[in-house]
């Protein structure tokens, strides 16, 4: 898969500036590092959970108790905002698989802020963080970080860990999604790269999700109409659409997981996010 989404990251950047990529990053402005009079984001709005979207299915939630929680941190991928300042402290990452376009920055997010990092065992041992930092588990494993509940879920993908773009991969266990209940707040699901399943609806009668991030782009994942199925299994009040449009094969726009869900007749909302924008849930 790596191989595969590198050639096409390439190919989409040279069409759109002619410039060369290295893991699908834009060679000028340097993603996720401040630009001129840049300033970090601040603190989340008093009594808020804001999530910040960084493109592809990288998103930063800042809680109302100050944790800063960030899953599946590519902040260099094409889509990230421009000239915006990754975050200089992280109580948590989460990762839902080992490929390159989800693990991203993990490492390096990691030794600057000192944050604990959440993802399958398998995964974990092959980053090789500290091990303080390092919190190995499986789907059924829960784990508090301040005023968040975060519950590690099953997920229908692969998962495969290539440290050396010139190495073979290595299995890197079975892939995850998180629940992320907020103590006065939403509860998220992140489902990480997945197609839908019936354990979702599991998920929804266990955690009772509010808002779903859900991948749209097809392919490698659901596209709209499995991501309106997937919508309908968990019982969600709104979907936050995520990983499509940064390569060409994720084909999935926002307007047609609308279409979808009022052909099923589906409640859910559609919220759209701007990459780099802190909005509230």
């Amino acid at each position: 898969m790596r191989t595969q989404l590198m050639a096409v990251v390439v190919g989409a950047l040279v069409a759109l500036g002619g410039t060369a990529a290295a893991q699908g990053t834009p060679a000028a402005p340097a993603q996720g590092k401040a630009a001129a009079g840049a300033k970090a984001p601040a603190a989340a709005t008093k009594g808020k959970t804001e999530v910040t979207w960084w493109g592809h299915a990288a998103f930063i939630v800042r809680t109302p108790g100050g944790a800063v929680i960030a899953i599946d941190p590519w902040l260099t991928n094409p889509k990230a905002p421009q000239g915006a300042a990754q975050p200089e402290a992280l109580d948590a990452i989460l990762v839902t698989h080992g490929h390159f376009d989800h693990v991203g920055e993990t490492k390096a997010l990691a030794q600057k802020t000192g944050a604990k990092v959440f993802g399958s065992f398998e995964l974990i041992n092959l980053l090789g963080l500290p091990e303080a930092q390092a919190v190995g588990a499986n789907a059924g494993g829960t784990f508090k970080v301040k005023d968040a509940t975060i519950h590690l879920v099953e997920a229908v993908h692969s998962s495969s860990y290539q440290a050396d773009p010139k190495a073979s991969a290595q299995y890197a266990g079975a892939p995850l999604g998180f629940v992320v209940a907020i103590d006065n707040g939403p509860t998220l699901y992140h489902a990480g790269d997945t197609g839908p399943f019936e354990g979702m609806a599991l998920i929804a009668a266990q955690f009772k999700p509010t808002v779903a991030m859900l991948p749209i782009g097809g392919h490698f994942t659901m596209g709209p109409a499995e991501a309106a199925q997937a919508a309908r299994l968990l019982k969600v009040k709104s979907i936050v659409p995520m990983h499509y449009g940064t390569f060409p094969l994720l084909q999935g726009t926002p307007d047609a997981l609308r279409g979808e869900l009022k052909t099923l007749r589906g409640p859910a909302k559609v919220v759209d996010l701007e990459p780099g924008k802190a909005t509230a849930l």
